[in-house]
């Protein structure tokens, strides 16, 4: 795969061998994203699990204390008081079962998370077959299937984000912006990984953290000394 110059420039910091503690790594990281717009950075992390095993599949959420850097737009599905209760926490669109069209068959997914009361778990449902596909499906680990819409709505605001395990049994999650301070998405990064060696299912032999890589959207990734995050 042909790199661009900036890349290959940017590359040049960043020895391959070398496992970088989190500070130096996210200290690479924020440098090399050179792009003319403000980067992602986000952190891939390899895990020991085997997915297909429904114990050892893991997911969750977390609340970054420093967010995303993204403003995120919330849909939730409720009914009665809980529609009001969504909008006055923030919610950017509240409905129920009319929008279940508009989504199915006008293609309308202009929202990053889904939120849903228990009760409209049965419409939602319905969605299955678009929203599952870009993980957009409300999920109880998640904390975005709950009767409590306003934390919900609170916490995705102010930065929580999900992890899950892909085909390939990694997990891949942002930490923030290449504007955000390096104190800053270290915090980030540190509340993740948290969160992350929390989850680590009772029934896994070996080691759980194999690799963890932290990169900007367009650049190099850098390698993180796993032995130091269990």
């Amino acid at each position: 795969m042909k790199r661009g110059k900036r890349y290959q420039e940017a590359a040049k910091n960043i020895d391959r061998t070398v496992q970088y503690d989190v500070a130096e790594a996210i200290a690479l990281a924020k440098k090399s994203a050179v792009a003319k717009f403000d980067e992602t950075i986000e952190v891939h992390i390899r895990t020991g699990c085997d997915g297909r095993h429904a114990e050892q599949q893991i997911r969750g959420a977390v609340v970054l204390p420093h967010g995303t850097g993204k403003t995120v737009r919330v849909l939730v599905f409720a009914k009665g008081t809980k529609l009001d209760e969504a909008q006055a926490a923030g919610a950017d669109f509240v409905g129920g079962e009319e929008l279940i069209p508009k989504i199915q068959n006008e293609g309308w997914l202009d929202f990053d998370v889904v939120v849903a009361t228990p009760d409209m778990m049965g419409v939602v449902g319905r969605l299955g077959r678009v929203l599952g596909p870009k993980g957009l499906m409300p999920n109880p680990k998640a904390g975005t299937v709950t009767m409590d819409v306003t934390k919900a709505v609170n916490d995705i605001k102010a930065g929580k984000i999900e992890y899950r395990l892909d085909k390939a049994n990694i997990i891949h999650v942002p930490i923030g912006k290449a504007s955000f301070t390096e104190e800053q998405l270290a915090d980030n990064f540190q509340s993740l990984i948290a969160a992350i060696n929390k989850a680590k299912p009772s029934s896994l032999k070996g080691q759980y953290l194999k690799s963890c890589v932290v990169a900007p959207t367009m650049g190099p990734g850098v390698k993180i000394n796993v032995t130091k995050l269990a």
